[in-house]
């Protein structure tokens, strides 16, 4: 097996050195205290997160697990509260995440309060535990993701009134991204995460960014100071905060900050030490390696000579301006390499797959361990840059209009003679070493016969075996998710909008019911429904046609003579109109009834439009069809 196969990095004559020592001491530095207890759990006792299970890290690397990786899963395993400055201390190795604590002149500013309420709360106690009972005298959101929101309701109570930070955009993203797609990304991020995965050797090692996601409770709170432009200084209990707003990095709503009086840069998720993505395995809207390459630039220019000190929500800081400026510069130049010699080469009439295997980094960066694909890598960062620009079509007329993979898979196995043909000759493949190939063809096998046992089994056993050579974490986790899945069938996944559906605005909430319209099954139906919304003076019409629903906002001040005087219905009355809070709302869609809500018209209408919505299925398969 070849080191393409296994890493997901082209092979390299450049490797970093393992004797190089300076990330375990910088992991290291700063260490204040451990945890003060084995495990964080919810009030009912159920384990959140166990300290415990990384254990297993303090070995040596074992045959089941890349060198490279098992290095960078022993850095991210270390938990507890570490001093990053004077007045800057974070809590690591309780989550997924980071989360910093800034002291203020009468308390703590809270950066990035982790995934889980529950987390971010035993975070906060040994912070406490070391430095006094401080309360919390704000919150500051660095970008759209849930591990760096989600746990807010660990830090603030109900009655708290503390400003909240966050950049421009990020209620919208953070709530969309959970929820549109969310149960197709909850379904693949259980592959890439491992969640389902026993942790040990032959299992879950980490994830490239950290160990793995606490289990506990998410929410989210909105902003009440929003972060518009790069430049920009806000001061929260007398901290001094200086921001670059930096869209459509690793986030589509993310920002980096500075504290001058601290000279301490935050990254926040845009540099981190590992190659980040440019689309995670589990989806997302691609994001931009040029623009996130032309950020980490600007904040060498805007920061770097002010600051001692880098520090990000993920992994250990940097010490010393000469090394943070280096570290940032070649992060810069890592995305836009990736990004120029995608379109160079694309340019050159080469498809994506293609272009994944011809890149290779420069010496400077492959000999840096933070270039390292833990999380992202070269191969699917570069498909999706691809993407980016030019989509899924290759430019071969026979792509246009493809079978299925089932129906393709079909053909295929008939053309090799069945599938015990397919299986035998996988396993020559699997002899020579070329493990790619023979998951290629075994996956024919599966999709054609998803009850062959042999062809199964053997797909496992090479899906084992790329794991065991994989330095991408992610990639590792995919291939051992599918082996377990191969042998013991789907793992049901909890679907969970992660406490977003409460925090959706009203046409958020007519989008997630349109995506949800089984087209065919409405196709013959129509349907007029009108919404006045009292608690926030606002109006809707939503229009069943076609197999669509249509959200549209009217015009509140012709209220009084009804929707059909709004612009563009040309006096078509509602079948039905509904007059409610958008709690009320919700409440309606989770089948709590019309009791409480005032309603004229046809309620038929309303019937008709639960009639057309689909289920969604959160254990759908992906190894078998």
């Amino acid at each position: 097996m070849t080191t393409a196969a296994a890493s997901g990095t082209p092979a390299s004559p450049v490797t970093p050195d393992f004797a190089d020592r300076t990330d375990f001491e910088n992991a290291e530095r700063g260490f204040v205290a451990g945890p003060s207890s084995t495990t964080v759990t919810t009030d009912d006792g159920r384990v959140v997160w166990d300290f415990a299970a990384t254990a297993f890290l303090e070995g040596d690397c074992p045959d089941t697990v890349d060198p490279s990786l098992w290095r960078q899963s022993q850095l991210c395993a270390r938990a507890g509260l570490y001093r990053v400055t004077d007045g800057i201390y974070q809590i690591r190795g309780f989550d997924l995440s980071n989360m910093t604590l800034v002291e203020s002149d009468t308390g703590v500013v809270v950066v990035d309060p982790l995934v889980s309420a529950e987390t971010a709360a035993a975070g906060l106690a040994l912070y406490r535990e070391q430095r006094g009972d401080r309360p919390v005298t704000g919150v500051l959101f660095t970008h759209s993701h849930l591990d760096h929101f989600g746990g807010v309701h660990g830090v603030v109570g109900p009655g708290d009134d503390v400003p909240v930070l966050a950049p421009q955009g990020f209620m919208e993203h953070s709530v969309t991204e959970n929820v549109y797609a969310g149960t197709a990304m909850l379904r693949r991020g259980a592959y890439y995460s491992g969640m389902n995965l026993g942790r040990g050797p032959t299992g879950l090692v980490g994830t490239g960014l950290g160990f793995t996601t606490s289990t506990g409770t998410t929410g989210i709170l909105p902003p009440t100071i929003e972060i518009t432009e790069t430049g920009q200084v806000e001061t929260v209990d007398g901290v001094v905060f200086h921001f670059q707003l930096t869209p459509g990095t690793e986030a589509p709503a993310e920002m980096n900050f500075h504290l001058p009086e601290h000279r301490a840069l935050c990254m926040a998720e845009n540099a981190t030490h590992t190659l980040h993505n440019i689309l995670t395995l589990r989806g997302a809207v691609v994001r931009d390696a040029r623009v996130w390459s032309r950020y980490l630039n600007e904040a060498v220019e805007l920061f770097g000579t002010e600051s001692d000190v880098l520090f990000a929500s993920h992994h250990w800081p940097t010490w010393g301006t000469e090394r943070l400026t280096t570290f940032l510069s070649e992060q810069c130049d890592l995305y836009a390499y990736l990004h120029d010699q995608t379109l160079r080469l694309a340019n050159r009439g080469h498809t994506a797959n293609e272009i994944a295997e011809l890149i290779e980094l420069p010496p400077g960066l492959a000999r840096s361990w933070h270039a390292r694909g833990y999380y992202g890598s070269v191969t699917h960062n570069v498909k999706a840059i691809y993407q980016r620009y030019l989509g899924w079509y290759d430019g071969h007329p026979s792509s246009l209009w493809e079978h299925p993979p089932t129906e393709s898979a079909r053909r295929y196995v008939d053309c090799m003679g069945g599938v015990d043909a397919v299986v035998a000759r996988a396993g020559q493949y699997v002899g020579e070493g070329d493990l790619r190939f023979a998951a290629q063809l075994l996956k024919h096998a599966v999709f054609a016969d998803p009850g062959h046992t042999a062809a199964k089994e053997l797909l496992a056993e090479t899906f084992e075996r790329l794991a065991h050579g994989a330095e991408n974490a992610t990639w590792r986790n995919c291939y051992l998710t599918g082996a377990l899945e191969l042998r013991q069938g789907v793992t049901t996944t909890p679907l969970s909008a992660g406490g977003m559906t409460a925090a959706l605005s009203v046409e958020q909430i007519f989008d997630s019911l349109a995506i949800r319209i089984d087209g065919p099954e409405a196709w013959g139906h129509r349907a007029t429904l009108d919404w006045r919304f009292t608690d926030l003076d606002e109006q809707y019409r939503t229009s069943l046609r076609n197999g669509v629903l249509v959200p549209t906002r009217t015009d509140p001040a012709k209220a009084a003579v009804g929707f059909e005087g709004a612009p563009g219905f040309e006096g078509i009355p509602a079948d039905v109109t509904f007059t409610l809070t958008r709690p009320q709302l919700l409440d309606l869609l989770a089948g709590k009834g019309l009791d409480t809500i005032e309603h004229t018209g046809d309620i038929g209408a309303l019937r008709t439009l639960v009639s057309v919505l689909d289920s969604t299925d959160p254990d759908f398969p992906i190894v078998t069809r």
